[in-house]
């Protein structure tokens, strides 16, 4: 675990925030050098507290989208079938995200499709086929009110 001092811990915040910023502006937001702030941010990306710089796409504004929590139980709790399960949702382009948990079930999905016609053939020709599925929850999301994924830079 890398422990940050509070210049690095502002610059993680203010990225997570305005992910484009560049280094002088960041600098200038963080009250560093440029040289300093850009030597900092290389060291959390070469340690890995930096994974990464992605686009956040607004599907909804490609085509309506529906996002759906799936909760997901297995049949059995074993290694192999935990794992053919995730390769499986890594195939499926609706998964946005496969989570394991602890709890009553195994696994919490999101998934996002352009209409109930598409949930229902995800729901009983990709989940409902796989042999190591036990037991399929779906919550419909109606509204989201806070999501940090998609803060505006």
């Amino acid at each position: 675990m890398t422990s940050l001092d509070p210049h690095s811990e502002q610059i993680l915040s203010t990225l997570e925030a305005s992910g484009r910023l560049t280094n002088i502006e960041l600098a200038r937001r963080v009250g560093l050098s440029p040289s300093a702030c850009l030597r900092r941010v290389q060291e959390l990306e070469r340690t890995g507290v930096i994974e990464g710089y992605r686009a956040i796409i607004n599907r909804a504004a490609l085509s309506p989208r529906i996002t759906v929590f799936v909760t997901v139980g297995l049949a059995q709790q074993l290694y192999k079938d935990a794992r053919a399960f995730e390769r499986a949702m890594d195939t499926a382009p609706q998964v946005l995200e496969c989570h394991n948990i602890a709890g009553n079930v195994e696994y919490l999905l999101r998934v996002e499709v352009g209409d109930l016609a598409e949930y229902k053939h995800f729901h009983a020709h990709t989940l409902g086929e796989l042999p190591q599925v036990q037991s399929i929850t779906s919550h419909f999301c109606l509204d989201t009110s806070k999501d940090v994924r998609n803060r505006l830079a």
